[in-house]
């Protein structure tokens, strides 16, 4: 609904356009408003009609309850042998007595007028909680793991890729391939990989989804001996573990995957193994500012960047007719988020 001092301002704008020679229905598209609209927004006396239908008098619907039905839904609702049932359950109840007070939508709608629409009986709410945000300001503060499927020679014959990635260089810090998926397995490949980067006594956070090997009691407890702190995903929910979502992706679909599958174990691990190598220590990551997860493992990345604002910087003094605007930012990215919050999408519009 527009407000009255809008129609008039409206209407003062296209008596003006008019007065000037322009056309009343090409004013009208301007606004996106149609003839009729100023018509009826007119009154006889040249004043500007008000919107009536705030204050409109509408009959009531023949088929609305009246307060004793209300209260007899009320009251049959609230008494204790149906407390703790859902109208979906009430309703049947009621038939099978040769009742009929109303039907489940009309429980529900007078349950909420009366601010009654709450959940019904002592078992609680399944809450599923957006899990810890993450933040990771060096190296191997914050882990992510996950267990995929590799393709095997014949359809339904899959090998298990075991792979752990720090989330701060996106180096993959870890990696196993084997014939099953287990708590054992994912075990070793973790204590493996401690031992690897010497993180012993070393606070560090591991996050993975909701697995039944991420789950299990042999895997808390190794992490336990490790000084490893876990974290969980949402149930259900896959973007609360990108990075190694994003990693995986990356792996299936580089140009060698071997679409057809693997002939054997062997050969999948001697290819996981080349692409480890090229994703570490060649692959420029995006997230990274295109430095590879070795170079931002090891600390380097910040002489790297520093050299490519160099060379812009260079570059633009030597031809600034070239560089109208701001030479490219080289920044190097101080921490890394995990499941952080977003910022509310706040649009402002101008009167």
């Amino acid at each position: 609904m527009i407000s009255t001092p809008d129609r008039r301002r409206i209407i003062t704008l296209i008596n003006e356009a008019v007065e000037a020679g322009a056309r009343l229905i090409k004013a009208c598209d301007v606004l996106n408003l149609s003839i009729r609209t100023i018509q009826r927004w007119r009154g006889r006396d040249g004043s500007v009609r008000e919107d009536a239908r705030p204050t409109a008098k509408r009959p009531a619907p023949e088929t609305k309850l009246s307060e004793l039905e209300r209260m007899r839904i009320l009251d049959t609702i609230n008494q204790p042998e149906f407390a703790n049932l859902p109208p979906a359950t009430i309703v049947p109840i009621l038939a099978d007595r040769k009742l009929f007070i109303g039907s489940e939508s009309t429980m529900y709608r007078v349950m909420k007028e009366a601010k009654q629409l709450t959940h019904r009986g002592k078992a609680r709410r399944p809450t599923h909680n957006r899990p810890k945000t993450l933040t990771a300001y060096a190296p191997n503060e914050v882990w992510c793991w996950d267990i995929t499927w590799m393709p095997g020679p014949a359809k339904g014959w899959f090998f298990y890729l075991y792979m752990i990635m720090d989330i701060y260089s996106r180096k993959i810090v870890g990696w196993e391939v084997h014939i099953a998926e287990s708590a054992c397995l994912g075990a070793d490949v973790i204590e493996k990989a401690a031992l690897r980067e010497r993180l012993h006594g070393k606070p560090l956070v591991l996050h993975s989804d909701n697995g039944s090997p991420m789950r299990s009691n042999t895997l808390l407890t190794k992490l336990y001996e490790l000084g490893i702190a876990p974290s969980n995903s949402r149930p259900r929910v896959s973007d609360d573990n990108a990075y190694i979502e994003s990693l995986f992706k990356t792996l299936k679909y580089t140009p060698k995957f071997p679409s057809g599958g693997f002939k054997c174990i062997e050969t999948c691990r001697e290819w996981t193994n080349r692409f480890v190598q090229f994703y570490n220590f060649e692959h420029r990551h995006k997230g990274i500012t295109y430095v590879t997860p070795a170079q931002r493992h090891e600390g380097l990345d910040v002489e790297i960047l520093k050299g490519r604002a160099e060379v812009y910087e260079a570059a633009r003094q030597e031809n600034p007719n070239r560089w109208p605007n701001n030479v490219r930012q080289w920044k190097h990215k101080k921490s890394v988020t995990l499941n952080g919050q977003k910022e509310p999408n706040i649009k402002t519009i101008a009167a």
